[in-house]
């Protein structure tokens, strides 16, 4: 968080928020959920949980059946001005890349939703040159999407919603169906977009990467979301039982190597077995 996030309203904020499909039960019910300006946030909960309906109304795809969504602290009104205003702050890319891109070409995808707002060429063509180099994919901008591999879909969906510039991009579960490299390529690029000020929430069911990756966690569970710091939230044994989560790797991995009086106080344990080789050569050094 910076000077400037410290102290601002959520980029976005559901309070009392409710939504059921129709004729269907209530998916979410009484969900208080404010997104931090300037933090990256991993949403977690079992399948089924209510992850993507929650992303979708964050976003303005769904309205709230009760409650209200605020953006910047100012209530969202679901006319064209007030949708408007919302998908400028706050872009969703969904889980499957192939719901999300449409156009010939990988530059001309990412150029849509500017255009469609009615920024001027100019500056379009600039936008997309940065986000395409914020997913190191400018070689890919004239490369027609369908000829994509599933790793480079994925980060063109992600272009698309980065050259709108909006302070918080929404990722529903966006390292699904990637390989290691992949996800740790997407991680980098994730890492570099929060680093340049735009505010991140993932959601996944993976444990281990939202310890590692995420700044605050958000679990949704039966009784509502809870939030907080992403270790301090992930220590809880009760609340990710009844999330159905299990207990993170680098958790068990700080508290084994804790109790045995090989971790300073404050120290945090390593978060992956590559950390955890790395520590251990430095201990043996």
């Amino acid at each position: 968080m910076t000077a400037e996030t410290a102290g601002a309203p959520p980029v976005v904020e559901l309070v009392g928020a409710g939504f059921a499909y129709e004729e269907g039960p209530a998916v979410l019910s009484g969900v208080d959920f404010a997104v931090p300006a300037g933090r990256s946030t991993a949403l977690l909960g079992r399948n089924g949980s209510g992850k993507t309906t929650l992303l979708r109304l964050l976003s303005g795809g769904l309205r709230c059946g009760s409650g209200v969504l605020r953006c910047a602290g100012r209530e969202v009104t679901y006319d064209r001005k007030g949708l408007t205003r919302l998908r400028t702050a706050v872009q969703l890319v969904v889980q499957d890349p192939d719901d999300q891109l449409f156009a010939a070409s990988v530059a001309q995808d990412v150029s849509f939703g500017p255009l469609n707002l009615g920024v001027p060429e100019a500056e379009v063509r600039e936008r997309v040159a940065g986000a395409l180099a914020a997913l190191d994919i400018t070689a890919l901008a004239d490369r027609p999407t369908h000829l994509l591999s599933y790793g480079q879909r994925k980060r063109a969906a992600i272009a698309g919603a980065v050259a709108m510039r909006p302070g918080l991009l929404v990722l529903d579960e966006p390292t699904a169906g990637l390989d290691p490299d992949g996800q740790e390529r997407l991680l980098e690029v994730l890492g570099r977009l929060r680093d340049s000020g735009t505010t991140v929430l993932m959601a996944t069911h993976d444990v281990d990467l939202a310890l590692r990756w995420a700044d605050e966690a958000a679990v949704l569970g039966p009784s509502g979301v809870r939030t907080g710091p992403v270790a301090e939230v992930l220590a809880d044994a009760g609340l990710l039982a009844a999330a159905r989560l299990r207990r993170p790797w680098g958790l068990a991995v700080e508290e084994a190597l804790r109790a045995r009086g090989l971790l300073a106080a404050g120290e945090a344990g390593p978060r992956t077995p590559e950390e955890l080789a790395r520590w251990a050569a430095g201990a043996r050094a």
